[in-house]
């Protein structure tokens, strides 16, 4: 364990690490918390990539072990001699696809234990699989504390899994909102050819993987177009980041005629200028924990039309700074499209509303302060 004269060890077990809304957090709390305070390890059982440099405020070891696809149990071996050889104080594992690391970690030794629920993805969207839920009860008793990004993750751990409410803490991710500030002046970030001084830009900024859903929002863009005719001259799509739909979504526009309307760059590191670029943002999601994109977009002053699902709820209060839309449905978020598009004045309205609740309750010192109480508490146990 920890030496004299340093801080606890903390490793943080993932399945990989790149571009992504839960790594996109780490980041934050990562260069957030007391650099003197704690030490950090990232063990990645797959592999992680150039978006760990972001990680600035203190060195932070990567290992990447390589699993391969499928039922890899050679992982546990492989984790458990990484684990014995790192001595960490505390190991937190996030998501499914980690979580066993929590009975590798108990094998190994290391008595503290967090585990963190960040999201469901499509392929149990409702966290409903039999076979998941076994597992994640399995792991219950090993698990000292939980922290959950949403008050629905927070209600499903207690509900399904049966995790007592008193070893659940729920924190919300927080934005960097001077990273992250609403547009002053003229717009800058788009060719002034592909979007004139007068356009609606409506965009968003996400993995283009199937839970995400972006063919949603492609087909609500074109729906938009068919509804008003006039709309051509001025409405814009962007949607910055790459995955298996970005091809599919691309041939919709082609075949729509409309892809000079929309800009689908892919993966981008300028996301703090693309947003100040945009008018709406969109999040179409199947599921969501808490989206770190709406967060970012509401502190860029934008309202956001996103699906009611997971965490959006507790992020949109239709009416005030965005709308919510049913997921899937088409119609209902080209409507929705439509209204913004239709009264420029609703959209400074609720941009100003989604930038000054993100300053009252989403700020990034909350968020890590609460995750220090966390670690504190856990590590004196």
């Amino acid at each position: 364990m920890s030496t004299a004269g340093e801080g606890p060890l903390i490793v943080h077990v993932v399945h990989h690490f790149a571009v992504g809304g839960m790594e996109n957090g780490m980041v934050n709390i990562l260069n957030k918390l007391p650099s003197k305070k704690y030490r950090h390890t990232v063990v990645c059982l797959t592999d992680y990539t150039d978006f760990a440099e972001r990680i600035v405020a203190q060195p932070v070891p990567f290992h990447a072990l390589h699993k391969q696809p499928g039922r890899d149990v050679s992982i546990y071996a492989k984790l458990w001699r990484k684990l014995r050889e790192l001595k960490p104080d505390l190991v937190h594992t996030r998501n499914l696809s980690a979580l066993e690391g929590q009975f590798v970690a108990a094998a190994a030794g290391i008595r503290r234990r967090i585990h963190g629920e960040h999201g469901r993805d499509v392929f149990d969207l409702y966290g409903r699989n039999r076979k998941y839920n076994l597992l994640r009860r399995a792991a219950r008793p090993l698990v000292g504390h939980y922290i959950t990004v949403s008050r629905d993750l927070q209600t499903w751990l207690q509900a399904t899994v049966g995790v007592p409410a008193s070893r659940i803490t729920q924190i919300y991710s927080g934005v960097d909102s001077a990273r992250f500030h609403p547009r002053a002046g003229q717009r800058s970030g788009l060719r002034a050819d592909f979007a004139p001084a007068d356009a609606v830009v409506f965009g968003s900024v996400g993995r283009m993987a199937e839970v995400k859903d972006y063919p949603t929002l492609v087909r609500a863009f074109l729906r938009l177009l068919e509804l008003h005719p006039q709309a051509r001259q001025r409405a814009r799509l962007v949607i910055a980041g790459d995955g298996i739909a970005r091809t599919p979504c691309l041939e919709m526009l082609r075949a729509a005629g409309a892809d000079a309307l929309a800009w689908l760059p892919g993966e981008r590191t300028d996301i703090p200028e693309l947003m100040r670029a945009m008018d709406v943002f969109v999040l179409p999601s199947l599921g969501e924990g808490i989206s770190n994109t709406i967060l970012e977009a509401q502190a860029s002053g934008l309202p956001v039309i996103a699906t009611a699902v997971g965490g959006n709820v507790e992020l949109i209060r239709t009416g005030s700074n965005g709308t919510l839309v049913n997921a899937g449905e088409v119609e209902m978020m080209a409507r929705a499209l439509l209204s913004y598009f239709d009264d420029p004045a609703l959209m400074v309205r609720q941009g100003h509303a989604a930038r000054q609740r993100i300053e009252r309750q989403f700020s990034l010192e909350s968020m890590t302060q609460a995750y220090e109480q966390v670690y504190d508490k856990v590590l004196r146990t």
